[in-house]
């Protein structure tokens, strides 16, 4: 059911941070919302899609981020409201049409979420996005509660109407991620007809062409449009200070640090002392109410994540403003009262106004701490592995051997997806991936090292790529690798969806994110329009796919493409289906005394693979095995076996 028909107005409904945004908008009347998908950004646009029949919307799934904001910018161009939404990684995707839309100017209300990852919870990196503001001179506005993250959404395509500029609404993980009360407001009438205007004179905003020149007339414009936003967030009601009228210790805090913050002063019983200015509007911070409150404490923590971007903004201001304010000490990132990494929490905030203020955080009795850390023994020690029936783990393997069997030291350049585990951790991918950067960056990255050949480099070079990311940002690198006669094997872990963020449509499907039938793009047919020899295997078929391989490795230079093609073990049309019913013949299994180091649970390391210490054997765990038949291939014993399940 859709949180537009589901829900009435005035309804108090427990929503997770990201469906609260999701409603926002709904409330707001948004018409196009375009994406695409990261964690933990998702669920706006999923959720969103379930609204789209009965809402009037269009929304998609682009194929990376930056297209995602120009079909939403087209939409805001024809006088609808829309929004564009990603995470933290996706904003440097999306900026460099992000840098000429601020300066060009928008017209129906358009808004971009970025969902940013603190201590990098689901990402390779925990680069934040509030930055780009500043850098873009757009506004920020940063929810710190669910019915903020609702409200403050509705109002962003309102102040983008007031300034004809795109807005930026900023949340955290913890935010989208987590869930609480909030009561709905109404939704507008669906409607909305979009017509772009475009034979008016270059300086006609609401008829002219859109574009970003003049420049210096456009960036004064900008700059002016900032300023009328700065007037509104004076009086914003997202700006709210709780605490005495002269705390001893002011906290500026945003976002989901001022649960931290509230929590840490509770759990200190320092209300009398310690006064919490939230400013829901970070850039540019509102210079008026700011100085009112600086003006009434000398000592002043900033409690924010990852990096000191409000203390900095705070600092200039209280800089400019001395003499008014008078000298202040300041508290935060930069003189390390706080961390510069990772999340923060409730503890580590108390900890921070516990020394400012001489007040020491009260501690658990130790009996009670030394029986947490006993019970904390006792947990099973969980690793990070690929799934049970995960065909990545099988390519891993054919590649691992594939490169052992070559025996010139080749190496994996690897990319963002699932996949990306194997530069980490051995139960996933054999530590077979020694390179990890941006989306597209392993054949970006690989096209480098193919043409090294002159300079020495012998060693094969093997660029991976899921399906989802091919589309993304591996096709041009793609096509220069091609173009440049670069000596690389690119192999596409095709497993039908974008599986790490939840199965959501990419190009290479036939339907599109509102549940519609779509034309799919084809990755065999695309590389082969382009000029590269293309063989596509199961990864599954762990020998052909080794044979396949190495034969790729010994047919001299250029591009080849190898295509592993098997859906995910957790995708739909999977799920809870097994293929084939696997048991251990434990009168093959001869455990240690194999010498095989025993390759299926030390090395192979599936989870539906078990040790039984007892029996000194290896056994299938029946509940957890996804019934894929690979284990069988790896045993040399012989001794796991595999037979057709019933169809059910």
């Amino acid at each position: 059911m859709s949180i537009d028909n589901e829900h009435k107005e005035g309804a108090e409904v427990l929503f997770m941070g990201n469906e609260a945004i999701a409603r926002g908008a709904l409330e707001a009347g948004v018409r196009v919302a375009a994406g695409y998908p990261g964690t933990p950004s998702s669920e706006i646009i999923e959720t969103l899609s379930r609204s789209a029949k009965e809402g009037s919307l269009y929304v998609e799934w682009s194929t990376n981020e930056k297209v995602a904001m120009e079909v939403a910018a087209a939409a805001s161009f024809a006088g609808l409201r829309s929004m564009c939404v990603m995470k933290q990684n996706g904003v440097n995707v999306a900026s460099d049409f992000l840098l000429h839309l601020t300066g060009s100017g928008t017209r129906g209300g358009m808004i971009l979420v970025t969902c940013d990852d603190p201590g990098a919870l689901s990402s390779v990196n925990e680069g934040e996005s509030r930055h780009f503001a500043r850098l873009m001179e757009i506004p920020l506005l940063e929810p710190a509660d669910f019915q903020e993250a609702k409200e403050m959404t509705r109002w962003a395509f309102t102040l983008s109407e007031e300034i004809r500029n795109i807005v930026m609404v900023r949340s955290v993980t913890r935010m989208s991620h987590a869930s609480g009360n909030v009561v709905l407001g109404p939704l507008p009438p669906a409607g909305g007809t979009a017509e772009f205007l475009c034979d008016g004179p270059i300086s006609d905003p609401e008829q002219g062409p859109i574009i970003s020149a003049p420049v210096a007339e456009k960036h004064r414009l900008q700059q002016d449009k900032v300023r009328k936003a700065v007037s509104l967030f004076e009086k914003s009601l997202f700006n709210t200070y709780t605490g005495p009228k002269k705390p001893e210790l002011l906290v500026i805090t945003s976002s989901a640090c001022r649960l931290y913050t509230r929590e840490a002063v509770s759990m200190l019983a320092a209300e009398d002392r310690v006064g919490i200015l939230k400013l829901g509007t970070t850039w540019p911070i509102p210079p008026a109410l700011v100085k009112r409150y600086l003006t009434a404490t000398e000592k002043i923590l900033i409690v924010e994540e990852v990096l000191p971007f409000l203390e900095d903004q705070v600092k200039i201001l209280a800089a400019e403003q001395v003499r008014e304010t008078g000298i202040k000490t300041f508290f935060g990132k930069n003189d390390g009262t706080l961390p510069t990494t990772g999340e923060l929490n409730p503890d580590l905030v108390a900890e921070a106004i516990g020394r400012i203020l001489g007040i020491e955080p009260k501690t658990i009795p130790a009996a009670y701490g030394e029986k947490l850390r006993m019970l904390a023994g006792l947990i099973p020690r969980r690793e990070q592995t690929f799934c049970p029936g995960c065909p990545h783990r099988a390519s891993y393997w054919a590649i691992r051997e594939a490169l052992q069997r070559d025996g010139r030291g080749g190496f994996v350049c690897g990319d963002i997806g699932c996949y990306a585990m194997a530069c980490l951790f051995p139960a996933a991918g054999f530590y077979t991936c020694k390179t990890l950067h941006a989306m597209g960056s392993g054949i970006g990255l690989a096209s480098g090292f193919g043409k090294l050949g002159s300079f020495g480099l012998e060693q094969p070079v093997i660029a991976v790529c899921g399906d989802s990311t091919f589309y993304h940002a591996a096709i041009p690198a793609l096509i220069n690798a091609i173009h440049q006669d670069a000596n690389v094997i690119f192999i596409a872990l095709d497993n039908s969806g974008t599986a790490m963020t939840g199965f959501q449509s990419h190009p290479g499907i036939d339907i599109n994110a509102m549940g519609n039938a779509s034309p799919m793009v084809d990755i065999a047919a695309l590389c082969k329009a382009m000029g590269a020899p293309v063989v596509v295997e199961d990864p599954f078929a762990l020998k052909e796919t080794r044979e396949t391989l190495n034969s790729l490795m010994e047919g001299g230079g250029g591009l080849k493409v190898l295509i592993l093609k098997q859906s995910c073990a957790l995708s739909p049309e999977k799920k809870g289906k097994k293929r084939y019913l696997m048991q251990v013949d434990e009168l093959l299994c001869k455990g240690d005394a194999c010498g095989c180091n025993r390759l299926c649970t030390r090395i192979f390391r599936c989870p539906g693979l078990l040790w039984d210490r007892n029996k000194g054997k290896a056994q299938i765990d029946e509940v957890i095995c996804a019934g894929c038949g690979v284990c069988a291939g790896i045993c040399p014993a012989e001794a796991i076996r595999c037979e057709e399940a019933p169809v059910s």
